[in-house]
């Protein structure tokens, strides 16, 4: 059976999103809940591999970075594209498309 997509939203990402994805049952952290406020995006992006999540971010800078390292999968959109909702539903939709397997050095832009 494919294995449901976990999130780890960094620091860039509104904790609405979080909070959003987790009421409709997403299992989600977030940078400030696991320590890693200020922490390196690559820091990010091992913490998101080792524990099986797709990496949830605004920042740019991860584009680069994702060709350079394998990542569990990273989903990207730019911060004035979206309202909350219809972040929460885009990703709700894109977890109900792709397995984590799927999702394997995968860039999804929203």
């Amino acid at each position: 059976m494919p294995t449901l997509l976990l999130f780890h939203c960094d620091e860039n990402v509104d904790a609405a999103i979080a909070h959003g994805l987790r009421r409709r049952g997403v299992d989600v952290t977030t940078a400030g809940e696991v320590g890693m406020l200020r922490a390196s995006d690559e820091e990010h992006l091992r913490f998101a591999r080792e524990h099986g999540r797709v990496l949830v971010t605004q920042d740019d800078d991860f584009l680069r970075l994702a060709l350079q390292q394998p990542h569990a999968g990273l989903v990207y959109w730019h911060q004035t594209k979206y309202r909350i909702g219809e972040a929460i539903r885009r990703l709700l939709v894109l977890r109900q498309r792709y397995a984590l397997e799927a999702m394997q050095n995968r860039v999804v832009f929203l």
